[in-house]
């Protein structure tokens, strides 16, 4: 893709199926359904309040301990408690989940591809990244110290969940080039699609081939793929 500099990856559910992960986590959400239902309903909460014009970016430690706050609420119960829980059962007792999942086929060799022609790589999730890329084998390129990303950014430390445009503009900064000259690769239209390209990236959509979707209506992605082999062309022509 011409004047295509950089590539920036969303994590869950795009270098991955979802499917996998989900599978493996049945028996939490069936154990701990109020807490995950209640995590959620807390982030959209904050998605919400990251449209509003006064909107402040909580960076750090501050996400979490909002973040805590809004699903104790919820739940009616101890703040302290809900923190702890969230990172304990779900920040790290999911961590090790990631070791069963098999990425998409074609992965490496497309980020190898990339490398190989001269473009910048990122990966920027809304959930903590490092342990996850650690247990898929998405650090150094395999058989070689050669690390794979040359930017990896998690949204939440940003301070404001995608598709606020801060998180795509941090990625930006950390690539060392403007948003025009990167292409955020997702598998989400609200959150990938619509946030990168609001932020000014080029965006590439990967459409799950287990469900195609008759009459769903396509995002308005730069490129939509259902194999790695089909971006890689894509990308390198």
């Amino acid at each position: 893709m011409k004047d295509i500099q950089g590539a920036a990856f969303d994590l869950d559910g795009t270098l991955y199926p979802n499917y996998q992960f989900n599978t493996l986590l049945l028996p939490f959400i069936i154990k701990e359904f109020r807490l995950l239902s209640a995590f959620g309903r807390a982030r959209t909460i904050i998605r919400k309040e990251q449209t509003l014009p006064d909107f402040t970016p909580r960076s750090g430690d501050g996400f979490y301990t909002y973040q805590s706050e809004l699903t104790a609420k919820i739940l009616g119960a101890n703040t302290q408690l809900i923190h702890n829980k969230i990172e304990t059962l779900m920040y790290r007792g999911w961590e090790p989940l990631f070791k069963k999942i098999k990425l998409f086929k074609g992965v490496i060799e497309t980020l190898a591809a990339l490398k190989q022609a001269g473009l910048k790589l990122a990966l920027m999730s809304d959930f903590p990244p490092k342990t996850k890329l650690e247990n898929l084998g998405l650090v150094n390129f395999p058989g070689s110290n050669t690390p794979i990303w040359d930017a990896v950014l998690c949204s939440e430390q940003c301070g404001a969940l995608k598709p606020h445009s801060l998180p795509f503009a941090e990625t930006s900064a950390a690539l060392s080039l403007p948003p025009e000259k990167i292409l955020y690769i997702g598998n989400s239209r609200a959150y990938d699609v619509n946030g990168a390209s609001n932020a000014g990236m080029k965006t590439a959509w990967i459409k799950n081939p287990l469900f195609p979707g008759k009459g769903f209506k396509r995002p308005k992605a730069d490129f939509v793929f259902t194999n790695y082999r089909q971006l890689s062309n894509f990308m390198l022509k």
